[in-house]
């Protein structure tokens, strides 16, 4: 009895730690001063910028063109630490990160934890050799999660500068960094408080760059204009830390921004921060990334809730069907009607994405941290143990082929212009059909 007494008193601790229960004041709120270009028509504000659209061939942020993790073209179905490999470079220093790509330039986040520095690297996507370091901070590290890196977020490219957020001195930053690897701006866009790290990565939207804070701290959400590094809108989140990247996408013939954690999922307008609508949210923490397709909303958390939640977008909070998993850290993936569902321990669910009926499920035969992408009707999924399976996007369950890179990997692989760009541990693998041997490493 006393066991368990002590038990549910060290879990009720933990929790009230986890979502920063009673610490400190609630960030002030910012709003729009003048209007973003976030705030003209969707045709107008892309026509401002097509000098700096990303081409099929890039994957210039988290989950890629669409923030779904869906690839244009088709990808090498298997592999092995030389088979089919281009290239491979070893990478200095921590990170979770994926590789963002952006014409002939892979750029990759990295902190090394001993001299406590954290960098945005540039490669050449040719041969995988080092153009540029940009170092962005040095000092100021906060503690992080066993799991977790001080480089976790992915950065994001617009054309023409990089965009990297990160956890130094009680607060995310958010940094600019041009092209050929210049500081152009850095902006503390507001405090936070860790106990596990951060993770969140930017999404751009037309000019503004947002950001998220949720912590165990008092949390905000924020977008930051492009050019100039200004906070141009910045609105208050309860306390409670949550690592979910938010996600801008057209749900149910509106532009919406949706977070969830904290027990909610809130839709933001991206222009001007204003809160469209909230529901009850599947967990109180959240870490992954929402996907849609266009009509319903597909959420998941993990801690302590299991839920995995089909939502209607139109604002009603309606609740289409709902399953008890624990889809935690990896996002989920929806293809027409199919919703692929990567479980944290490893077990692959394939549902049908308008009712929740399983079509089927497998094991992966280890962990998964990182998340699930598509590509030419294909679905890579990677362990922690550094395996990736392919399975055909099908109402039946079809492996394709699983192959090993020898090496840990908990970043989420990048697919772009045909090619599979993997991030381990310790190297960066570039992977194409018809190689037979891995080039020789810088």
């Amino acid at each position: 009895m006393v066991r368990q007494r002590n038990t549910a008193l060290t879990a009720a601790v933990y929790l009230m730690l986890l979502t920063g229960c009673g610490r400190g004041e609630p960030v002030a709120e910012i709003r729009p001063v003048l209007p973003s270009m976030a705030a003209k028509t969707e045709s107008t504000a892309n026509a401002l910028d097509d000098e700096f659209q990303p081409a099929d061939t890039d994957w210039p942020c988290w989950r890629g063109l669409d923030g779904m993790g869906i690839a244009r073209g088709s990808a090498p179905l298997e592999w092995s630490a030389t088979k089919n490999v281009v290239w491979s470079v070893p990478v200095l220093g921590k990170g979770h990160a994926s590789p963002t790509i952006w014409d002939d330039q892979i750029f990759l986040a990295t902190a090394d934890d001993a001299q406590k520095t954290m960098s945005l690297v540039a490669l050449d996507r040719a041969t995988g050799s080092q153009r540029w370091t940009c170092p962005l901070h040095e000092g100021g590290f906060m503690h992080v999660h066993s799991k977790n890196t001080q480089a976790s977020p992915t950065p994001a490219c617009d054309g023409k500068h990089v965009f990297y957020p990160a956890m130094v001195k009680d607060a995310i930053w958010l940094s600019a960094v041009t092209l050929d690897g210049k500081v152009a701006w850095q902006t503390e866009v507001g405090p936070f408080v860790s106990m596990h790290g951060y993770g969140s990565s930017p999404v751009i939207h037309q000019d503004l760059v947002i950001v998220q804070g949720d912590s165990n701290g008092p949390g905000w959400l924020a977008a930051v204009i492009k050019e100039t590094g200004k906070v141009h809108w910045r609105v208050q989140r309860g306390n409670g830390a949550s690592f979910a990247t938010p996600f801008v996408a057209q749900v149910a013939g509106k532009t919406q921004l949706l977070l969830h954690g904290q027990d909610k999922l809130i839709s933001y307008d991206p222009a001007t921060g204003d809160k469209l609508w909230e529901c009850a949210g599947p967990a109180t923490v959240c870490a992954n990334t929402i996907c849609t397709n266009g009509e319903l909303i597909f959420v998941s958390g993990g801690f302590p809730q299991r839920n995995v939640w089909a939502v209607k977008g139109d604002g009603s909070g309606s609740i289409v069907w709902r399953q008890t998993w624990k889809c935690y850290v990896p996002s989920m993936l929806v293809d027409g009607d199919r919703l692929f569902v990567p479980q944290d321990d490893g077990l692959l669910n394939c549902v049908r994405a308008s009712t929740g009926k399983e079509l089927w499920r497998t094991r992966l035969g280890g962990d998964v941290t990182s998340s699930p992408v598509l590509a030419d009707g294909n679905l890579y999924v990677t362990t922690e143990s550094g395996k990736t399976s392919v399975f055909r996007s099908s109402d039946k369950l079809e492996e394709i082929s699983a192959s090993e890179i020898g090496d840990r990997c908990y970043a989420t692989p990048t697919i772009a212009g045909g090619r599979i760009y993997i991030r381990s541990y310790s190297k960066l693998f570039c992977i194409a059909d018809g190689v037979a041997q891995a080039a020789s490493s810088p």
